[in-house]
């Protein structure tokens, strides 16, 4: 590669569509493409100053689809009497495309009008994951709309969901939800992809919404592979077939395999690269006690100190959490570096002054 500091970004859902937006009446605003597409354009401004600031540095972009995938989702809801139903590893597979043509469009374009060219892939990211892995046994992340015990309890019985409490609501009325599992990535099948756009200077956008979950497909003894809906290939090489499965992976963890990979492939080829691994997030870095009186910023931190403070639960798993953990492992599995940041506080963190700083040693 002919840059060898590459520089991922890993951007959470507020990077890409406001978050937390209420009415006059405090309900919650559910964000319409123009919002989106204002704030993708926020955040690429401040993607583009750090390109200016580090012009010869090579970048890879990831991205959550949290907002976005249940939106998919949503539509597939209302249109169930009219439209089939659209699987979610389609509806992860859809907003990777939706959401790397808009980060792709503006970005580049912010790049072109500071005289930077440099060439924007988006590229739809198979993500390898263990078909036995625990997570499918006990589904826990929660996509798509809320409803009723009832209304859960009948499409659970109806359509095979699974579905959990979510909460409750002021008046003590239950919230339930569809959940889906959350297994853990371990392979990226379009990594060499991502390798060639990095050797051509390019800017690839890769595993977005964490990439869309496929698991490999043993033979049976007749050398026969069964894929979804039917589709059967026959070889017997022993190749690596891939099928869809229901499932979401964590964008964070794909991001610290995806940094873990480009390393290790590097190194097996002679190549040395320094690759960093920043989440951007909507809070100023990590924090302990978050939220209370005696809340602290955490500037800098060791990996040891980290695994310390995630096993003592400092970091909630509904929030920071995955983001500390995605970086331990990052961390464990060659990394030198990795931050936790605001978009607009980069360059303050790299300094020590923002943000979230967590070295190897």
């Amino acid at each position: 590669m002919p840059n060898k500091n590459i520089r991922i970004f890993a951007f959470g859902g507020n990077e890409v569509s406001p978050v937390g937006l209420t009415d006059e009446k405090g309900k919650p605003i559910i964000p319409d493409i123009a919002m989106q597409w204002v704030r993708t354009d926020e955040t690429c401004k401040n993607i583009t100053e750090v390109v200016k600031s580090f012009p010869r540095d090579s970048y890879v972009i990831t991205h959550g689809n949290g907002p976005q995938v249940g939106n998919v989702f949503l539509r597939s809801e209302y249109s169930r009497t009219l439209l089939p139903p659209i699987p979610l590893d389609v509806c992860g597979s859809d907003t990777q495309g939706s959401m790397g043509y808009m980060i792709a469009q503006i970005l580049g374009n912010r790049l072109k009008v500071n005289d930077i060219e440099r060439e924007i892939a988006a590229i739809v990211t198979q993500v390898v994951v263990d078909k036995n892995d625990p997570g499918f046994q006990n589904p826990t992340k929660y996509i798509g709309p809320s409803y009723t015990k009832e209304e859960a309890m009948e499409r659970a019985e109806k359509d095979g969901w699974s579905v959990k409490l979510y909460k409750k609501d002021d008046r003590g009325n239950e919230i339930w939800r569809k959940v889906v599992p959350s297994p853990e990535p371990l392979d990226i099948v379009e990594i060499g992809l991502v390798e060639a756009a990095l050797e051509r200077e390019m800017i690839p956008i890769t595993v977005g919404g964490g990439g869309i979950p496929v698991v490999i497909e043993e033979a049976d003894t007749q050398g026969v592979y069964k894929a979804n809906y039917g589709i059967t290939f026959t070889d017997g090489r022993g190749l690596k077939i891939y099928r869809g499965v229901e499932a979401v992976i964590d964008k964070d963890l794909a991001s610290a395999l995806l940094g873990t990979m480009l390393i290790r492939r590097a190194k097996e080829r002679g190549e040395d690269v320094d690759v960093t691994l920043t989440i951007f997030t909507g809070e100023d870095g990590a924090k302990l006690n978050y939220q209370k009186p005696d809340q602290v910023d955490l500037r800098h931190l060791t990996l040891e100190e980290a695994k310390k403070y995630y096993a003592e639960g400092q970091f909630p798993p509904g929030s920071m959490g995955p983001k500390i953990l995605a970086i331990i492992k990052f961390l464990e599995g060659g990394g030198k570096k990795a931050y936790i940041s605001l978009t607009s506080k980069y360059i303050e963190t790299l300094e020590g002054r923002a943000g979230t700083t967590v070295i190897k040693e």
